[in-house]
């Protein structure tokens, strides 16, 4: 029995996955980097991208944007990986009409920007950069195999 690594991803919304997986590759502030079992204790800020969790040679690609993943040994000592993110979503979830609405509120938030009497900018730019990220990651998957 090969060694797994226990994945769990939140989201102030909901639980996205929680499962046993072979590996998973993840975008971080410093770039991106892979977590195998007994891994090293980590600490980092997620970027906004995709994360791919291996199970048995099947891909799980799911988008994120923003947050936290923490690696570390529970008492079993199972490497553990807990990714607090902002945003996220399998790909999956990702039709081609929540692309198209994607797409057409990126516009429309990029017309709104350009207007400087929003003061609210830091919200339009999340939600900017999670349109984005949603169109960006669903072409990338969208003639991929995967685990739906």
């Amino acid at each position: 029995m090969t060694k797994q690594l226990k994945l769990k991803i939140v989201t102030p919304e909901r639980l996205i996955l929680d499962e046993m997986v072979d590996q998973v590759s993840l975008p971080t502030t410093l770039g991106e980097i892979t977590v195998l079992p007994e891994h090293i204790p980590l600490i980092s800020g997620l970027a906004s991208g995709d994360i791919v969790a291996y199970i048995n040679g099947e891909q799980i690609p799911m988008a994120v944007v923003g947050g936290f993943i923490e690696v570390k040994k529970n008492e079993s000592n199972i490497t553990e990986v807990a990714v607090l993110a902002d945003f996220a979503e399998h790909v999956s979830e990702l039709n081609d009409t929540a692309i198209e609405k994607a797409k057409a509120r990126a516009e429309e938030l990029k017309t709104l920007m350009e207007n400087k009497d929003h003061v609210d900018f830091e919200h339009f730019e999340a939600e900017l950069e999670r349109s984005l990220t949603r169109v960006k990651i669903a072409d990338k998957w969208r003639t991929r195999k995967y685990r739906k």
